[in-house]
């Protein structure tokens, strides 16, 4: 069904429906707020750690990863669950590959902190 909203108006309201998915997400997802806490510990640190606006971009564009792939992962999960509540080998599939996305998201978030610290301090 296609919507006669365009312009400002849809961007205004796709705007609004992000906002929503936040608050959700700060809402019914605890992994999101631990890892959103952690980004906004990290932050100042970044501007410390930085040698300059590359180390900068690295270090910040990789917790905001982290942050995008949690979302992704917490969809997944929503979605898996409203289509059913029995136990189904490909939504534990789904569940599980969504998970490994967020651990490899994390584990490039810790290289990309402990490259830009060696280069720091090696």
């Amino acid at each position: 069904m296609a919507s006669d909203v365009k312009g400002l108006e849809r961007i205004w309201r796709a705007f609004g429906y992000s906002l929503a998915g936040f608050r959700a997400a700060w809402r019914h997802e605890a992994a999101f707020r631990q890892e959103l806490a952690l980004s906004v510990v990290l932050l100042p640190v970044a501007f410390w750690l930085a040698r300059n606006w590359l180390d900068l971009a690295l270090l910040i564009g990789s917790c905001v990863l982290v942050l995008i792939v949690e979302l992704l992962n917490s969809a997944i999960e929503a979605l898996t669950d409203r289509v059913g509540i029995e136990r189904h080998e490909l939504s534990g599939r789904a569940k599980d590959l969504g998970s490994a996305a967020v651990l490899l998201s994390l584990v490039l978030m810790a290289g990309v902190w402990a490259g830009v610290a060696a280069l720091r301090f090696g």
